[in-house]
């Protein structure tokens, strides 16, 4: 399941903290996966009906949210979608459409909650139920160090339909332990941000858990048991990654980050308001 950036050798001294994040719907507003409906009709590996399928499902996603039954459905639904595909093509197509199709969909909040941990010397890592061929392309230009993701099963350069590893629901959980092991995480001073109850165990996980853009039972859950809340709402067009670099001042980024830990961000039922970074 795990998918790293680069490779790395594991780490020595004290334990660190690192910052985990859901991807659909907390660091961009719409599902990845299904995002790119379109532009995998275009390259003809779906047909048109597929097409509107996959608009409906998207919409589906973006006004409640996707419960357990509803994700198993999904997963079904992609597995049947992509058997036979060529990988190679999927990660062309990723490729060539990825600024076009995901940059559009980023929140600024989001991006600024990644600089912060990066400033305060935090690792980043995406954890999404979507497939590592869109997940790590998108963690690459977020500058993530690293992520994970499901991965397909492949057969002389095509998937089969069959799911390798699912990371969904307990397995994120199981996969962000599996790198506390590994990286030498301190998970009790670490972060996680999600906007889904089925992340629950991965929230559980750390000591500071987000609900961000959370659906009605992540929003209960996150009350009752004090999780600070995060409604981000401004997706911003970016163009280039390193663009975003010049115009953040990663003081300020880190400055965000450590209020949210203080608690500056406690709010349940309203958006949260922005400081300038002028």
């Amino acid at each position: 399941m795990l998918v790293l950036m680069e490779p790395a050798e594991q780490p020595s001294g004290p334990a660190r903290p690192a910052a985990f994040f859901d991807l659909d719907k907390t660091i961009i507003a719409r599902s990845s996966t299904l995002a790119f409906s379109r532009p995998f009709y275009a390259g003809g590996l779906i047909n048109r009906r597929t097409v509107l399928r996959s608009v409906y499902a998207q919409f589906v996603y973006l006004l409640g949210g996707a419960d357990h039954d509803q994700m198993e459905r999904m997963r079904e639904y992609l597995s049947a979608m992509c058997t036979g595909w060529d990988v190679e093509t999927v990660k062309a197509i990723v490729a060539d459409t990825l600024h076009h199709i995901v940059t559009p969909m980023i929140y600024e909040e989001a991006v600024e909650l990644i600089d912060g941990h990066h400033a305060a010397g935090r690792e980043v890592v995406i954890v999404s139920t979507s497939g590592a061929e869109v997940v790590e392309p998108i963690g690459a230009m977020l500058g993530a160090d690293r992520v994970v993701a499901t991965r397909m099963v492949v057969a002389d350069g095509k998937y089969t339909g069959e799911i390798a590893e699912y990371a969904y629901g307990p397995h994120k959980a199981t996969a962000v332990r599996e790198l506390a092991v590994s990286q030498n995480y301190d998970l009790a001073n670490s972060y996680a941000y999600s906007d889904s109850i089925t992340d629950e165990p991965m929230l559980a996980a750390v000591g500071n858990p987000f609900a961000v853009n959370p659906d009605k039972a992540l929003r209960r859950l996150a009350q009752s048991r004090d999780w600070p809340v995060l409604d981000f709402s401004q997706p911003v067009g970016l163009t280039e990654r390193s663009r975003l670099r010049e115009v953040r001042r990663p003081a300020v980024a880190a400055g965000l980050v450590a209020g949210v830990a203080a608690g500056a961000f406690l709010l349940a039922s309203r958006r949260r308001s922005r400081s300038s970074v002028d």
